[in-house]
């Protein structure tokens, strides 16, 4: 079976969507196996016989899952967290007062907020666009989103990452838009930052930070708690020897969002980038096309979300069709995944049309 065939295959025996969902940027669906999983763990739970912490394996087989996301990386290197802003601290607790920031303009708040809220940093704004030409000397690190939540905009990673190298800036990527469905490699950033409750079909609870070797000893965890010990469970007790790898900066975990999260990063394994990716932007491409036949004009990119500046009031009106869609910064927001098809664009098409006449 071609990926093109299997993806639509596949999804069609582990999604359950009874209306025509394109919200994925938003939060994404959990496929079948999560629910099985996670039934499970609250059967054991609820019934006394296994608390969700005797599931702590899987947080080392998620961390392994996340790395192999990241092509060149390793379990040793990932850490496990909570929320992409806490998972960002680390970076911001390690940079000297008054070093500068440079951050873009219009990104997620999460991204900016640890470095701006820290108070004695020089956080400088630029387009997103601009951020590799906008590398100084004295730079101390870059933070964005690889894929812009609000329209689907990429950065060039291949320009970025020779700037922030050629003035040993740091830099740091938030890829809760794009791991899942963009082919990324671990030597193009110092520090990556993943929700898993979007792309990588996830929960809302778990988070993943996997930082670079060769910077360890410029990144220093600010509040690690028991679960960072060389041997957290041997040593629940202070005084604690930190763990000597990422798992430094990990936060205490929810279990029950580990074993959900890693059932859909083993679905997506399954899938294979290389197939989810055109997968997913053929629908956005289609979706594309069709928006110039109705008149729209999309914000220019190439991502599996699209944005139409101006048309955030039709997301209700969308939702009273079944087509679940969301509005961010003015826009109309839409995004495709794994289980979606060409069916799916048409509906939404066929629906916004409508709304416009």
């Amino acid at each position: 079976m071609t990926s093109s065939a299997y993806i639509p295959a596949l999804a069609g025996h582990e999604f359950a969507v009874d209306t025509t969902y394109l919200d994925t940027a938003s939060y994404g669906i959990p496929p079948a196996r999560a629910f099985t999983a996670v039934r499970a763990v609250l059967d054991g739970w609820a019934s006394g016989h296994r608390a969700p912490s005797r599931y702590d394996d899987r947080v080392d087989r998620l961390r392994a899952a996340y790395a192999r996301l990241l092509d060149g990386a390793t379990a040793a290197d990932v850490a496990i967290g909570n929320s992409a802003a806490a998972l960002i601290g680390p970076a911001a607790a390690a940079l000297a007062p008054g070093s500068e920031v440079l951050v873009a303009a219009g990104d997620f708040a999460s991204v900016p907020n640890p470095f701006r809220y820290r108070g004695d940093l020089r956080v400088r704004t630029v387009e997103l666009e601009r951020l590799a030409e906008e590398v100084r000397p004295d730079t101390a690190l870059v933070a964005c989103s690889l894929v812009q939540s609000a329209d689907g905009r990429t950065v060039d990673t291949a320009r970025l990452r020779a700037a922030t190298t050629a003035h040993d800036a740091l830099l740091l990527f938030d890829v809760s838009q794009a791991a899942g469905w963009l082919p990324l490699r671990f030597a193009d950033a110092d520090i990556w930052v993943c929700a898993t409750f979007k792309w990588l079909l996830g929960a809302r609870s778990v988070g993943l930070l996997a930082i670079r070797p060769e910077i360890a000893d410029r990144v220093r965890p600010h509040a690690p708690g028991w679960y960072a010990a060389a041997d957290r469970w041997a040593e629940m007790y202070a005084p604690q020897r930190l763990a000597d790898t990422a798992r430094r900066f990990d936060a205490t975990p929810d279990w029950l969002g580990v074993v959900g999260a890693l059932a859909g990063a083993e679905l997506l394994e399954e899938l294979t980038i290389p197939a989810i990716q055109p997968h997913d932007l053929a629908l956005a491409d289609r979706f594309r096309a069709g928006l110039d036949d109705l008149g729209f004009t999309p914000v220019p990119g190439r991502a599996p979300i699209v944005s139409i500046p101006g048309a955030a009031a039709a997301a209700d009106a969308l939702a009273e069709a079944a087509v679940v869609t969301t509005a961010r910064a003015g826009a109309l927001r839409v995004s495709f995944h794994v289980h979606n098809d060409s069916d799916d664009v048409d509906r939404a098409l066929k629906a916004l049309g409508g709304n416009r006449s």
